[in-house]
């Protein structure tokens, strides 16, 4: 969706070219020879006036309310100064330019506004609630946990449910930004703000509007331009102090130059000292940095969403940006957090196929993940009279007849199998006709990931969990992790992530899945909550939440932070130089009102167009 102009930005627009056309009949009035003076002037006042009323009414109020130093009452003291020494030209196309410069800014606000629109807009306005089964159209907030609901094609889902009933494809494209459909059925969870592409369906809520996924997604993205970094805060500070100043030395500059003049024997030359003064009022003037600097930080966290990445602040994004080392929970974060078979060794004259039949037959009712691994590679269920007299056995397997013949598949622990997963052994009529090894799969872009990672310079990586030091080792050669340590609780997670923080001169990143990695999660430098749709846990403990499961996004937050952190320094840089030199031929009287226009408006157009560039990665 592609951004509109506001109503506001549309009538800004229509007094601007007004405001242009007047100005330029009034430059074409001045060029005629013998025409009245007072006639051309008109036309820069009437131009003055059309596109500087605002202006000239917020620093009026300003002065009222005690709130004298801003933007409008520089703008407004130093236009009004240029009429009064009959530079009516100056005047008008100071004001002109600002509101260029406004308009420019105004727009590219906007722009970062409305790449988080995809996630602002994912509230829902109605819910279908069902009762004594007919469809009736509330407000979301007024479904309580446990009803049913009717999803149909076309909508947006409006709470956190579990589907019972139908099934359907999801475009969770404003959550997650993953562009693909999810494939949904009866049993499979289904959250808030995702939208209904084809077949109705039945849905009882698990949470209230409050407390669902679309609800804490808005008030994080909410809270999140609350958060200042550094430059933001220093720019808030600088402002305060910085506007005052200047207004100081632009009366100095006014009045003391032409008592010194005039005590050494000299005129007092007011009219020159004031226009020096009203120049140095509007190069002084400090939009660029108190509207760029905030606007490339907003910029950045509406590129993160747009991306699927939730930040919560733009302190984070700071912290983000100069972050050293990486710290990965494992499963689920490094690994699918599911178990896959990953092997099947046959023995004896039996084909791969059916020793995995004859496995998946035996744990058809058992619900170990390994059991559901096998089931799901072998990929159909058995027939009515395929199987009886299944047995488990408890810390052994699994015995049954299948297609009359009896079946065993139980645990093999030899030390060579065990490094790489849990295996299993298959046993036809007491003879062993196969292994079956699964393992919690390495996801495919974990290496990726670790190696764009350490291009960005974040070269110290650790992997921390509670799983075996064989199984950890395993994956952390698979991925490329630097560190391993393994079978921690918790708790001892959290006692490593302190060890790893204090040895570390930089900020320290840590991934986890948000459940379990809370502790962790909320300790880091900055806590980043992998796959957390729907977590409440990740949403509460994170500080950057990736809404979907890819782990490539790790390396992206960082990227955007840092092109973020490099575009708000240029700005600083930028403004303050060019201020500086305009400042110094200003008082010296070498720069004019046009150089001044540029200091200001062009300088301020520059920098939002520099800081625009975080809207895109």
């Amino acid at each position: 969706m592609k951004y509109r102009f506001t109503k506001k930005q549309k009538r800004m627009l229509c007094r601007i070219l007004s405001a242009a056309a007047v100005f330029a009949a009034g430059i074409v009035l001045g060029r005629i020879d013998g025409l009245n003076v007072w006639i051309s002037r008109s036309f820069f006042l009437l131009s003055y006036l059309i596109v500087g009323y605002d202006v000239l009414w917020d620093a009026l109020r300003g002065i009222v309310r005690g709130q004298v130093f801003d933007e409008n009452f520089l703008m407004a003291v130093a236009s009004l100064g240029a009429i009064v020494i009959s530079d009516y030209p100056e005047a008008a196309a100071v004001m002109l330019f600002y509101q260029v410069g406004e308009l420019f800014q105004s727009v590219a606000v906007g722009k970062s506004r409305h790449s988080i629109a995809s996630l602002t807009a994912i509230r829902p306005d109605v819910a279908n609630l069902l009762t004594d089964g007919c469809a009736e159209k509330v407000d979301p907030e007024d479904v309580p946990a446990g009803s049913l609901i009717a999803v149909n094609p076309g909508e947006r889902v409006p709470l956190d449910g579990v589907i019972v009933e139908g099934e359907t494809s999801l475009d969770t494209s404003a959550l997650t930004g993953e562009s693909l459909p999810v494939e949904a059925k009866a049993g499979d969870a289904i959250v808030s703000g995702s939208i209904n592409l084809t077949g109705a369906v039945t849905v009882r809520t698990t949470k209230e509007f409050g407390e669902s996924t679309v609800s804490r997604i808005l008030e994080l993205v909410e809270d999140s331009v609350s958060r200042k970094s550094q430059p933001e805060a220093f720019i808030t500070k600088f402002a305060k102090i910085y506007t005052p100043a200047v207004c100081a030395l632009a009366l100095a500059l006014f009045a003391v130059p032409p008592v010194v003049i005039r005590l050494c024997g000299g005129g007092w030359e007011f009219s020159e000292w004031l226009r020096r003064a009203l120049t140095f009022l509007v190069i002084s003037c400090p939009c660029a940095l108190v509207l760029s600097i905030p606007m490339t930080f907003f910029g950045g966290i509406g590129c993160a969403s747009h991306n699927g990445i939730l930040v919560k602040g733009s302190n984070y994004l700071e912290t983000l940006a100069r972050a050293g080392a990486v710290v990965f929970d494992k499963t689920g974060t490094l690994t699918e957090g599911r178990f896959a078979v990953t092997d099947v060794t046959v023995c004896g004259p039996m084909e791969e196929g059916d020793v995995l039949k004859y496995a998946a037959f035996a744990e058809a009712v058992s619900t170990h993940p390994v059991a559901a691994a096998i089931r799901a590679a072998y990929g159909a269920a058995p027939g009515k009279d395929d199987v009886r007299d299944i047995k488990e056995i408890a810390g052994r397997g699994v015995e049954a007849t299948v297609l009359d013949r009896r079946v065993t598949v139980g645990r093999d622990s030899s030390p060579d199998r065990a490094k790489v997963g849990v295996t299993v052994a298959v046993t036809v009529d007491g003879e062993t006709v196969g292994y079956i090894t699964a393992s919690d799969r390495v996801k495919d872009d974990s290496k990726a990931a670790l190696d764009a990672l350490r291009g960005l310079g974040v070269s110290d990586s650790y992997m921390l969990t509670g799983d075996r030091g064989d199984s950890a080792r395993l994956v952390a050669e698979k991925t490329g992790v630097g560190s391993v340590r393994a079978e921690l609780l918790p708790s001892d997670k959290v006692g490593e992530l302190e060890k790893i923080i204090a040895g570390s001169s930089s900020p320290v990143i840590y991934a986890g899945d948000g459940i379990n990695d809370a502790p962790s999660l909320a300790r880091a430098d900055v806590g980043v909550a992998m796959g957390a749709l729907g977590s409440d846990a990740a949403i509460e403990a994170a500080d950057v939440v990736i809404m979907d499961d890819d782990i490539k996004k790790v390396p992206l937050a960082v990227r955007i932070a840092r092109k973020t952190m490099r575009i708000a320094k240029e700005n600083i840089i930028f403004a303050l130089g060019v201020k500086a030199v305009c400042l110094i031929l200003g008082a010296l009287g070498v720069a004019g009102m046009w150089i001044a226009i540029f200091a200001d408006v062009g300088v301020m157009v520059l920098a939002v167009l520099n800081a625009a560039r975080a809207l895109r990665i």
